[in-house]
């Protein structure tokens, strides 16, 4: 299934535009969009041709929302330093702004090519909702790319990944917070309801039997039982360390965004675009990365994996609203088509809020497009999401153009770490980790021509 995203309603205005050309290091261009959106354009002076346009992750509401065009300094001028064109924009909403970014972001290549000149090559990459905004501007604008790179993207597409947050959600509600009013989908009071949220999970973390529970909606999420991008990975049978810090995710990263910022995507989308209904908790959570550890956990606070298992099977489920489904289906879900252009995506080992899982899911309709062989997948074993050190994502990026130079992939772990290696520590922030990994398959994949 196509998905267009139109750019045709934004008019440009080169509000506050600025240039910083005569002193010999390049242009900066800035403005604004009659939509409210600001972009960033800097332009080295010894300008190699190509230009990347760098879609940022998501804001949340309330919080400054400037244009940006690279992920970190230390990157971004590395870029700058040889030869590269930065480019991106803040888009006209912070949230679930995928709607608004498409098109902003194309605006910000219209607005490069009107006020530079139009570049030899265009790379899309992107961070977190970036990825998914980048793995976005592919699909729906294939012409204006040479290739992409989405890191730590949302790349099972905005259904599957609601999906599957649904699913913790609704264990943590069923078995933490029967009675309490905890709400999971349509929530009125997100504030309260996140608060509440992390109350119960508090609560429950300090008994044998509420950490069993916790690792089992940690399960039917497939987060990972590591937090700190500083600390070495728990042992595989390390279930204690693995479970307090899935609480550190479910309490500061994951509950925010199912308890709190989903009423943001619902109020977007006209209701509620989750459902559970037909889904198999057992299956689920036999399929989950992390069933070893919940069965280990159950059976010592003495609980009834069986007997909880069938609470959730028992409760009532969950509908979807058809019209925020196809909302959240246009913004966006993946056909897995390339249209000849490269595809690197770029992944740590150790996210709990955009599981690796995600890239088994991208792999995956990739494939029943046919287009496997445009598609390459890193990993960096590493805690945290989209920790990647500059040198890690300069040398992945260095990969990826060297396949649209060479049309060869040269994205060995091996090659990947010598060259990360080579940029020298002030750029290598931590040892460079990439590793030879295969995520497990995603818990909650969503295909709209199955539905």
């Amino acid at each position: 299934m196509a998905v267009v995203v139109a750019a045709t309603a934004i008019v440009l205005t080169a509000v506050g535009a600025s240039q910083a050309a005569a002193n010999g290091t390049g242009t900066t261009l800035s403005g604004t969009f009659l939509d409210g959106a600001t972009y960033l354009i800097q332009v080295p002076a010894g300008w190699n041709g190509t230009l990347l346009l760098y879609s940022h992750g998501y804001v949340t509401p309330g919080s400054p929302n400037p244009a940006e065009d690279v992920g970190d300094p230390l990157t971004g001028q590395w870029l700058l330093d040889h030869g590269y064109a930065l480019a991106g924009s803040s888009y006209a909403t912070t949230g679930w702004a995928i709607e608004q970014a498409i098109p902003d972001q194309i605006a910000t290549l219209d607005t490069f090519s009107a006020q530079v000149g139009t570049p030899t090559r265009t790379i899309a990459w992107g961070h977190s909702l970036g990825g998914m905004i980048t793995a976005g501007l592919l699909q729906t604008h294939p012409d204006r790319f040479a290739a992409a790179l989405p890191m730590c993207g949302v790349l099972a597409g905005g259904v599957g990944a609601w999906n599957e947050a649904l699913d913790s959600a609704f264990s943590i509600q069923q078995l933490l917070g029967q009675g309490t009013g905890l709400q999971v989908v349509h929530i009125a009071n997100p504030f309260l309801n996140l608060v509440l949220a992390e109350q119960l999970l508090s609560v429950a973390q300090s008994t044998s039997q509420g950490r069993a529970r916790i690792a089992l909606a940690a399960a039917l999420g497939d987060v990972p039982g590591w937090f700190d991008p500083a600390s070495p990975e728990p042992a595989a049978t390390d279930y204690a360390t693995q479970e307090l810090n899935q609480f550190q995710w479910e309490t500061q990263v994951d509950g925010p965004f199912i308890f709190f910022l989903r009423a943001e995507l619902e109020a977007r989308a006209g209701g509620n675009p989750s459902w559970n209904t037909g889904v198999n908790y057992e299956k689920q959570l036999d399929n989950s990365i992390d069933l070893a550890e919940v069965k280990a956990l159950y059976a010592d606070a003495g609980l009834s994996l069986d007997a909880d298992l069938a609470t959730l099977r028992s409760a009532p489920r969950i509908s979807a609203d058809p019209n925020a489904v196809d909302y959240l289906t246009r913004n966006i879900v993946y056909n897995g088509h390339l249209d000849g252009k490269p595809v690197l995506t770029l992944h740590t080992t150790g996210d709990g809020l955009v599981q690796n899982q995600h890239e088994q899911a991208y792999r995956s309709v990739v494939q029943d497009a046919k287009d496997q062989q445009l598609l390459r997948q890193t990993f960096v074993h590493r805690a945290g999401h989209c920790t990647f050190t500059p040198a890690e994502t300069i040398s992945a990026l260095q990969a990826l153009v060297q396949r649209v130079d060479t049309g060869k992939w040269k994205t060995s772990p091996e090659a990947l770490n010598t060259a990360a290696a080579a940029l020298g520590p002030a750029l290598n922030t931590a040892t460079p980790s990439f590793l030879d990994f295969e995520p497990a398959p995603f818990l909650r994949p969503y295909d709209p021509g199955a539905h």
